[in-house]
């Protein structure tokens, strides 16, 4: 995508961020608010903002911020300032760095950091940061600097990051290959009943709010997506489990586990913010909001990784511990188990 010269009549460059073609079964929806379900880090008033300066077009019209898309329309929004692959900065932010060499490095990422320059989130990443460490990074297929694999914001855990072309062909032929080794721990509302099983179904975007994925268990859209899960601790009304991915689809483990009735705790994407299960007791809900507070965030951590070097074809593999956060409110839920049995 490139600049979309003087379509605001002024002379200014515009840029074009996001171009999205309604669904068939899209019923008539403000376009602010269909935006809102499109634009992962958008506010109502940037978006009102774009249809006030006229940065909104339906159809190749200029739209005002009420239209009403239907079925087959066509959404572009342009922005005054450039898209994330204008701005790949180098920015020194500290990393911790696990394992590097030549060919790759491995990444403990920390929750609230971004992987990769998007909407709402042009600094601050984990490639801002990458692009000051090493420079030349090779790009991958999405044109993003030494990215193999990638995992969500909030979610904290192991990265490996490829420093040569070489090192990104091999590294991401055993992630398509599933030969590569990923598991997550994650904390789950209620009591998953058997201590392991195996989690398939497609998964693609939600039909209708496009910040979710969806599982499409009759295989009729979306991609292939495995997830082997083993319960580790039971703890009342929450599970410890460990996951690991067969394959690798975005929010993969957050959508099969709300599909199997376990979403993630605090998971706010997916409804863990809630209290899904448990008792009425006024203190168990003070107990359940100030376990909120402690694990502000989906409660998912990518704690082990593996794969085969890709220059000396090794074995590696590397472990990492919970960060504080997870540790904590895990802890708190054990101590809350041990007291009302």
């Amino acid at each position: 995508m490139g600049p979309q010269e003087n379509l605001d009549g002024n002379g200014d460059e515009l840029y074009e961020h996001h171009k999205f073609t309604a669904s068939k079964g899209q019923d008539p929806l403000r376009v602010d608010k269909f935006l809102m379900n499109f634009i992962e880090y958008a506010t109502r008033n940037k978006i009102q903002q774009a249809a006030k300066s006229g940065n909104i077009w339906v159809n190749g019209v200029v739209v005002k911020q009420n239209y009403k898309v239907k079925a087959g329309d066509e959404v572009r929004v342009l922005f005054e300032h450039p898209p994330h692959e204008f701005l790949l900065v180098p920015e020194d932010i500290p990393l911790d760095i696990v394992y590097e060499d030549d060919a790759l490095l491995v990444v403990n990422k920390p929750a609230g950091m971004v992987v990769h320059p998007g909407h709402g989130n042009y600094s601050g990443t984990l490639i801002n940061a990458l692009l000051h460490h090493t420079k030349d990074l090779p790009v991958n297929s999405n044109e993003r600097p030494g990215l193999v694999h990638r995992i969500d914001k909030d979610t904290s855990g192991l990265l490996v990051v490829a420093k040569t072309e070489t090192a990104m062909t091999h590294l991401a032929k055993q992630f398509f290959d599933k030969t590569s080794e990923r598991e997550y721990v994650a904390l789950v509302w209620g009591n998953v009943e058997n201590n392991k099983g195996t989690i398939e179904g497609n998964i693609a975007r939600h039909p209708k709010n496009r910040l979710q994925m969806h599982v499409f268990p009759e295989g009729d859209e979306g991609k292939e997506a495995i997830t082997h899960y083993e319960v580790l601790e039971r703890l009342g009304y929450v599970t410890l489990v460990s996951c690991r991915l067969e394959t690798g689809r975005t929010h993969q483990i957050r959508v099969h586990m709300k599909y199997i009735g376990h979403t993630l705790f605090n998971d706010e994407r997916y409804g863990g913010e809630k209290i899904l299960k448990g008792t009425t007791f006024t203190k168990y809900k003070q107990f359940v909001e100030n376990a909120f507070k402690i694990l502000p965030r989906q409660a998912l951590h990518a704690k082990t990784l593996g794969f085969e070097h890709p220059v000396t074809g090794e074995r590696m593999r590397f472990d990492s511990t919970l960060p504080d956060d997870m540790a904590h409110g895990i802890q708190k839920w054990r101590e809350y188990a041990k007291h009302s049995q």
